[in-house]
């Protein structure tokens, strides 16, 4: 497998009061996480970002195509986080990514996949000082 093949799949889930738009700027914010521990989006990379918010509970889709206007609302209240608030969660993001991907790194164990190729797990006694000594 050519170096920088793998790709990632980051799922970003809060329960912040998100609109659509702020759901893909959080999600944007994964790539630099990925970064931080060296990837680059290589050509052959299929990386994915994903974000969800569940901040706005209750709303409904509504009865599409069987609504009747005497019962059904034409507007619904929601709340969303004002722009000026969104720095922290995109520093939360590129933090819990980072993570994710150094706890992976130190639990995964060492396999053999296909045509007898073994990955070998990343050994945390010898990593982890070298790692101290790193300047940020």
């Amino acid at each position: 497998m050519p170096e920088g093949s793998g790709s990632i799949i980051v799922v970003i889930a809060t329960d912040a009061p998100l609109l659509p738009h702020q759901c893909q700027r959080l999600a944007q914010r994964a790539g630099l996480g990925i970064a931080r521990t060296g990837g680059v989006g290589e050509h052959t990379s299929g990386d994915l970002f994903l974000c969800f918010a569940t901040g706005n509970r209750g709303l409904t889709a509504g009865e599409l195509g069987h609504a009747d206007p005497l019962t059904v609302p034409l507007t619904m209240p929601l709340t969303m986080l004002t722009d000026a608030y969104i720095t922290t969660l995109f520093d939360a993001v590129v933090e819990a990514t980072e993570e994710a991907i150094v706890n992976a790194l130190f639990s995964a164990e060492t396999m053999v996949g296909r045509d007898g190729i073994t990955a070998h797990a990343l050994p945390a006694d010898l990593a982890v000082p070298l790692l101290r000594n790193v300047d940020p």
